[in-house]
């Protein structure tokens, strides 16, 4: 099932896609595709309904409609630093021997077409495509990462875009190069885990203004999908609604040589196979 959010800023429409081009309304169901649905939904019972809709003709069509993210504003953003060991190899980093955990702030999730705001004073702007973990049952010391599978809600495509020098040259945590409104675009659904055959095998790809800057696959992750869950659970209470972004694979600006950083006015585009596609203008800040 691919769920997803459809209308204008704060007054999205909680929706199930049918094809890449038409939903059913499930205003029904849920107010939202929030914590607390995501905590109760009833899979087989919310096919149903939409098999009933679409039999009695009630899919409508997405047209021009705007895609918000798929999930409403998550208690908590948390990220996985260097996680794939061919994007470790381009930063001269050795690879990790555990997570490299950080936040970002819950209100840089917007839409996957939205524009995306460069900070004042911003020359170090950069792009990554990830995969996103939704968190779809509370977990809290996980005993094994055999259970995380059963608090995943599902999958979401994610542009971790980030400040490099707030990140890495004006001290402190790497929150700062993260957090800046708008740079975390998501969706456009979010995939239940029965739509996809190997969440470690999909292929990823980012473009900065028609050319490709990034192709990857989840296959080359060090820290996997369900070890993540397990490891994030024995530090934080993890809660239904939470987003994971678990990193990104080679080819981002930073790593090039000579280091090459995002303008106003550059489009980026990505997606990842199963979990569809997004595409941002970069616009100043006011």
């Amino acid at each position: 099932m691919r769920f997803a959010r459809i209308g204008q800023p704060g007054h999205e429409t909680p929706a199930v896609m049918v094809t890449d081009d038409s939903y059913v309304d499930i205003t029904e169901i849920t107010a939202d595709i929030d914590g607390d649905f995501l905590a109760r939904v009833d899979l087989a019972a919310a096919a149903a309904f939409v098999a009933d809709r679409v039999a009695s003709g009630l899919a409508t069509s997405l047209g021009d409609q705007r895609v918000g993210s798929p999930i409403a504003r998550p208690h908590q953003v948390l990220c996985i630093g260097l996680n794939y060991a061919d994007h470790a190899q381009e930063s001269g980093m050795a690879i990790p021997d555990e997570p490299i955990v950080f936040n970002k702030a819950p209100n840089t999730v917007i839409g996957p077409h939205d524009d995306v705001i460069m900070p004042r004073g911003s020359v170090k702007a950069d792009w990554e495509v990830e995969l996103g973990i939704v968190i779809g049952a509370r977990a809290r010391y996980l005993p094994t990462p055999i259970q995380a599978w059963e608090h995943v809600a599902g999958l979401v495509l994610v542009n971790d875009v980030s400040e490099r020098e707030f990140q890495l040259e004006r001290g402190g945590q790497w929150v700062k190069g993260k957090s800046c409104e708008t740079f975390n675009p998501c969706g456009p659904w979010l995939v239940t885990l029965d739509e996809i055959d190997d969440v470690q095998d999909l292929d990823m790809w980012l473009d900065v203004n028609g050319q490709r800057m990034q192709t990857g696959t989840t296959s080359t992750m060090i820290f996997n999908i369900p070890f993540l869950v397990w490891y994030l659970s024995q530090f934080m209470v993890l809660e239904p609604g939470d987003l994971i972004n678990t990193g990104t694979p080679p080819g981002v600006g930073l790593g090039m040589t000579p280091p090459t950083f995002l303008a106003v006015g550059d489009v980026m585009e990505l997606g990842i196979d199963r979990l569809g596609t997004q595409r941002q203008l970069l616009i100043a800040a006011d």
